[in-house]
């Protein structure tokens, strides 16, 4: 199976299964000298844990991250990082009844036809839970680019018919962390809670938006034709468990638009050249303006419900499957750290392909 690496500089490979005995990661190409924060990144690990609220997954991960190679005193050497995230939780005996049967909406069909056999136990490699990975190297990521000043903020903009309206670039996003929606405005993330929780006690689920913004990505990022930076973060969002939808900027909603209205006008300020609006969302021919990357990523509802469904096993003949096990009613909150670990993955592997990192303070 192909496919477990990304990025081209900073690149990333993770490994392990849903159910079974760990779940890893490999970064090649992180810079030496780095400190590596380990408290720091078992925070980042802790936003995606399961079982951290009423309205999301109560499988109970303590998520523990171990690094087994790369470092010495603190440090990275610049030689492969490994992490380890050990898997204490699982319940295979949720799936064995649906070992022979498709769950509709699942990859269990394709990756069937493909490979020739599946892990039926949770996924396999196709479960989410491969994203614990993924937020342990945007962790990573993350001290890397803050020696540049670059930041990176997401948040839960909606919930199936509940959205959020205000700009994103004027959003206090330290209100995410206060509320288990992980909504940057806490009146609406009540109202979001209380959809949740009642589309949970229905035995469904229900989707919703994450919106991200990244501060400070200097000019220049990314690359033409097909190395857009644009196109490397929908790439980077697609790939992640349940997205079905990306967009930058005005997005969809410059459809409705003439040019007149959606041209980012140029403007100086004390000196420097910035955009009057950023219907661009900070990116213009594939290559970041200065301005903040603003984007959205639409999530559907979980496939996964307590209710009975209708579908067909191995052998084409119907089946009723029913509901088991311990899923997420909506991942959007869960979702917030896995959209801010692959744009962070995306930009610093962009900065450093402009430029070679250099770390202020790093020998």
């Amino acid at each position: 199976m192909a496919g477990n690496t990304f990025g081209t500089l900073f690149r990333i490979t993770t490994f392990g299964e849903s159910h079974g005995p760990m779940m890893g990661l490999i970064i090649d190409g992180c810079p030496a000298g780095l400190d590596l924060d380990m408290t720091y990144v078992q925070a980042e690990v802790d936003r995606r844990r399961p079982g951290q609220s009423a309205i999301v997954t109560q499988r109970k991960e303590p998520d523990r991250v171990e690094v087994v190679s790369g470092t010495f005193e603190g440090k990275t050497t610049g030689t492969p990082l490994t992490f380890l995230i050990m898997n204490k939780d699982q319940k295979s005996k949720d799936y064995t009844h649906i070992k022979d049967k498709y769950r509709p909406s699942h990859a269990d069909m394709t990756y069937q036809s493909k490979y020739g056999l599946r892990d039926y136990r949770g996924g396999g490699r196709s479960s989410a839970r491969e994203t614990v990975a993924r937020v342990v190297a945007g962790a990573v990521a993350k001290l890397i680019l803050k020696h540049s000043g670059i930041t990176i903020h997401a948040g839960v903009t909606a919930v199936g018919h509940l959205s959020l309206d205000t700009p994103l670039e004027s959003l206090d996003w330290s209100v995410c962390e206060h509320n288990l929606v992980r909504c940057p405005e806490a009146h609406l993330a009540e109202q979001m809670e209380a959809l949740i929780t009642e589309v949970m006690k229905s035995g469904d689920t229900i989707g919703g938006q994450v919106s991200c913004v990244i501060y400070n990505c200097p000019v220049g990022l990314g690359d033409p034709v097909f190395d857009k930076l644009h196109a490397d973060l929908g790439k980077a969002m697609l790939s992640i468990n349940a997205v079905k939808g990306f967009e930058i900027g005005s997005g969809f909603s410059s459809i409705a638009m003439k040019g007149s209205a959606h041209n980012d006008q140029w403007i100086s300020t004390e000196g420097s050249i910035e955009t009057k609006t950023n219907n661009s969302g900070g990116v213009q021919g594939g290559i970041s303006n200065g301005m903040p990357i603003v984007f959205n990523v639409a999530f559907k509802p979980l496939a996964t419900i307590m209710k009975d469904q209708m579908s067909v096993d191995q052998d084409s003949n119907p089946v009723v499957l029913k509901g088991k096990g311990r899923h997420d009613p909506c991942v959007v909150p869960r979702a917030v750290p896995i959209v801010e670990a692959m744009a962070a993955l995306v930009i610093l592997d962009h900065h450093m392909r402009q430029r070679v990192v250099k770390l202020e303070g790093l020998s």
